[in-house]
């Protein structure tokens, strides 16, 4: 047994690796490890308003908790002994190369989550060499989002169908001339899901200060600071609006929107046109007749009808029906790098992320969107080499399995 001494400093110093105290944004988004993570720097630092319009879903919010739980359920098969030393995550997406398997989602209203909102989005995304959505009901302008980013970069429009054709075309005019080259058609709103944590915290547009949003706001000053200093928020693409976000959506779109309008779209779209929203293979089969590029399965992210489908567990048979016709991307409940390989696994083609990145971008504006798709890139690389899988391409259905215990 050895004897036990005083340590010396020469020996406790190469161990003494203290944080600097108050180190910043910088250090705070260095530490985040996890979507979690920076879901976590999120919701201290944005009002409950905007955190919850974020977060939430609709009703009971089963549909959302489902679709991670999924997600979660996965048992992955790995390959061993597999030369993994070069891993490409690299993939073709509408005819394009996109740098990683998966790009922003359409977000409404971004800047009430931060004042860099959509442009920190597209700057993100044209750095990591992804697509990036811009929704109809997004805070920065088609124009200003194409003025912002250079000509390498990817920009798609999210396209809602409203009572007023012609204002919906005339936006479709306008992603035509910026440039945009995917028309992402959501078909599955036609009145607003039930979000209750929007009803219950008063969500109006522009946000109004509660009593209960006042006390909030002491404990978050830089929030409102920015929020005030900066440019009044709105939607980019519509008139001046005041009432709550439901109200909106009910008066503005369309419960009579059918097949026969995606087809006039697509006769009208220079470039690829996708459907986000399916949720059954009937329709998977139908929009594949009706000649779209592609379709997003998807549910809304649980924001629209709760008890929705999963789309991971409708994935494998809207692959063997329509597969060979068209592309098929997925989204909702997406968290974590291993949730994308396993949907591309399964047969997706590419995947999106609405929460996941807007976590970043409330937890540190557009350096947090960075740090949210460097989380995502290691986490898809590394699952790749446990896997033992070098390629997007490599990636087959045996990697991975869907347990039945909560389907």
């Amino acid at each position: 047994m050895s004897e036990r001494r005083v340590p010396k400093w020469h020996d406790l110093a190469p161990l003494m690796k203290f944080e600097q105290p108050f180190g910043g944004r910088d250090a705070r988004l260095k530490r985040a490890q996890t979507i979690w993570d920076l879901r976590e720097l999120a919701r201290k630092r944005t009002p409950k308003v905007a955190f919850d319009y974020t977060d939430g879903a609709a009703d009971a919010e089963i549909s959302l908790r489902r679709a991670r739980e999924a997600f979660a359920d996965i048992e992955f098969r790995p390959a061993i002994l597999r030369n993994v030393a070069e891993t490409n995550a690299a993939t073709t997406v509408l005819g394009k190369q996109s740098r990683l398997p998966f790009g922003i989602a359409p977000t409404g209203f971004t800047r009430m989550m931060h004042t860099a909102g959509e442009i920190a989005g597209a700057h993100a995304a044209e750095r990591a060499g992804i697509p990036f959505t811009l929704s109809t009901m997004g805070t920065t302008a088609i124009e200003d989002v194409a003025a912002a980013t250079g000509p390498d970069a990817r920009n798609w429009f999210q396209l809602y169908m409203w009572k007023d054709r012609d204002r919906s075309m005339a936006l479709v005019e306008r992603a035509a001339k910026a440039d945009f080259d995917t028309l992402v058609v959501t078909v599955d709103v036609p009145v607003a899901g039930n979000r209750l944590r929007d009803a219950r915290n008063g969500m109006t547009i522009p946000p109004s200060i509660t009593l209960g949003g006042a006390v909030d706001a002491l404990r978050r000053p830089w929030w409102w600071w920015d929020f005030l200093t900066t440019e009044p928020l709105s939607f980019a693409s519509l008139d001046r609006w005041s009432g709550t976000v439901a109200d909106l959506l009910d008066v503005m779109f369309d419960p009579t929107v059918g097949f026969d309008d995606l087809t006039w779209i697509r006769e009208s779209w220079p470039g690829k046109v996708l459907a986000k929203g399916v949720q059954t293979v009937a329709d998977a089969k139908r929009l594949a007749d009706a000649g779209v590029d592609g379709i997003v399965l998807s549910n809304h992210g649980g924001r629209q009808l709760d008890r929705a489908p999963v789309p991971l567990h409708l994935l494998p048979e809207v692959v063997r029906e329509v597969g060979d016709d068209l592309e098929i991307h997925l989204d909702t409940g997406i968290t974590h790098g291993a949730d994308i390989v396993a949907a591309l696994a399964l047969g997706a083609r590419f995947t999106l992320v609405g929460r996941a990145y807007l976590y970043g971008l409330m937890a540190g504006g557009e350096a947090g969107v960075d740090r949210a798709i460097d989380i995502l890139r290691s986490q898809v690389i590394r699952t790749m080499k446990l896997l033992g899988v070098r390629s997007i391409e490599e990636l087959e259905p045996d990697h991975v399995r869907l347990l039945e215990g909560r389907r």
